[in-house]
């Protein structure tokens, strides 16, 4: 077997940049998966330049994600720590790594924490952990809200028979593929028309005209890492006033991605900013914050915004190309974010919530809960509990590193799984793989304070990014060149 190869020119082609970070990328690729396809291998450093910080806690992979992190400055005003932090619940302790304790207990002592908690799919991140909710005052933590900006969930119902999916898998197979794009620096040849490209942010924000151009080629597109779309069965055991839906078996097109190249470039912006501003001791530093009445916090503030909606509107072209397609409009369309931050009243007092890789479970608030590629995931109704800073979790949360899962699960393995469970994957790499995440089912028994279940969303037809290299049909078999 040919050992890996990667070449600077490639690195660069998919949206590297000049410096260190290249030599550090082919090293680290090259000595620790020296046997990884080279398709494979591409699609692990696209998947860490779309989202650095899901990296960052890796400890092979974390080395390349670091270095294309922004890096922390020695100027601006100095700011100690909290002695004791602030009391935050935990939701599902036993599901939960030491590191992301440890991110969240960090996170605690700022001097501009209010109230936290932490999600049962918590793991480590970089500054806020994954899973990890913090209300602050007057203060917003780009770090806190995550690089891909307004990363969300989308679903979409349709009165159509699932069986539907096993007669004509071909079909709904080609539409998924013909109606999304995926990759870290994919983009279309011919724009999207939508009204999110016309906002005034794109003129008023600096940094956000210069992104104008290539936000407008990656409309309607996914990302790489753990984005999908997919078709699956949406089972609804009985009709709930919110909800909306009687009870039955319905065919559901389900979606995750967030907002691409603009969010990314936001993050790291105006996190290099709030570094520069408040310096902040040891791991702290990645938690610099800026004020909602300083010009730089304002501008952040626009820009966070702009780019959740941005992130909305690349799941509204998806569905709607479907859903054209298809010649039916969905009964319902449930969507929910995370990566975020809310201007919410808690305790009679209005705070700033971020829920880094968490669900917003308001009161009678909606959303989707996601397992993995062959778990099922659920439609979900806040209870709108205090003690979670009104939150939930935003899935089954990894229990194994990238690095790790790409070491240690074979393509054997992930074939008789999907076989097991019925499942076409279209793309997706090993790291994505079921055994690299918690169980969905205890995770969702860690949180039933938090949410009620009001349906169910089983995957049937998935697609990932690396299509170009692999599909695996229900059994088991692998296509080139789709």
């Amino acid at each position: 077997m040919s050992k890996l190869k990667i070449r600077g020119k490639e690195l660069r082609s998919i949206g590297y940049p000049e410096g260190p970070v290249v030599s550090i990328a082919m090293n680290i690729m090259e000595k620790n998966f020296k046997h990884l396809p080279h398709g494979e291998a591409m699609e692990i450093l696209g998947s860490i330049l779309q989202s650095p910080n899901e990296y960052a806690g890796d400890p092979v992979l974390g080395n390349i994600a670091k270095a294309l992190l922004p890096k922390p400055e020695t100027d601006g005003v100095a700011i100690s720590l909290n002695n004791n932090g602030i009391q935050f619940n935990v939701f599902g302790s036993e599901y939960i790594e030491e590191g992301a304790m440890h991110q969240m207990y960090t996170a605690a002592k700022l001097p501009v924490a209010v109230a936290g908690a932490l999600m049962p799919d918590a793991h480590s991140g970089y500054g806020l952990p994954i899973g990890g909710v913090l209300a602050t005052e007057n203060a917003v933590i780009p770090y806190g809200v995550g690089v891909d900006i307004g990363c969300r969930m989308c679903l979409s119902v349709f009165d159509i028979d699932p069986n539907e999916l096993i007669q004509r898998e071909n079909y709904f197979a080609r539409e998924l593929n013909q109606a999304t794009l995926f990759g870290s620096g994919a983009q279309f040849q011919q724009a999207k028309d939508h009204e999110v490209m016309e906002r005034m942010e794109f003129n008023e924000v600096p940094i956000l005209k210069a992104l104008h151009g290539r936000a407008w080629k990656q409309l309607g597109s996914s990302g790489s890492g753990n984005h999908f779309a997919e078709f699956g069965i949406v089972e609804i055991s009985e009709k709930d006033a919110i909800l909306g839906i009687d009870a039955g078996s319905y065919l559901g097109l389900l979606s995750h991605s967030g907002s691409r190249a603009l969010g990314a470039n936001i993050a790291n912006h105006y996190t290099k900013i709030a570094k520069q501003k408040r310096r902040l001791p040891g791991e702290a530093n990645n938690l610099a914050w800026l004020n909602l009445d300083e010009e730089e916090g304002i501008e952040y503030w626009m820009a966070m915004n702009l780019a959740g909606d941005y992130a909305s509107a690349n799941h509204h072209i998806i569905h709607q190309k479907i859903a054209r397609q298809l010649g039916r409009k969905p009964l319902k369309v449930v969507e929910n974010h995370h990566n975020f931050a809310w201007k919410e009243t808690w305790e009679g007092k209005e705070l700033i919530v971020h829920r880094k890789g968490a669900t917003p479970a308001g009161k009678d608030v909606l959303g989707i809960i996601p397992g993995s590629m062959t778990a099922a995931g659920f439609i979900v109704k806040g209870k709108g509990e205090s003690a979670a800073v009104n939150s939930a979790a935003h899935g089954a949360g990894r229990k194994m590193s990238r690095t790790a899962a790409i070491k240690s699960i074979t393509h054997e393995a992930l074939k008789d799984e999907l076989k097991k469970q019925g499942v076409k994957l279209i793309g997706g790499g090993l790291d994505e793989a079921p055994f690299a995440y918690k169980d969905i089912e205890s995770v969702m028994r860690s949180q039933k304070a938090l949410v009620d279940i009001v349906g169910k969303f089983i995957p049937r037809i998935v697609k990932m990014d690396g299509a170009k290299h692999r599909v695996y049909g229900k059994k088991g078999e692998k296509v080139e060149g789709e």
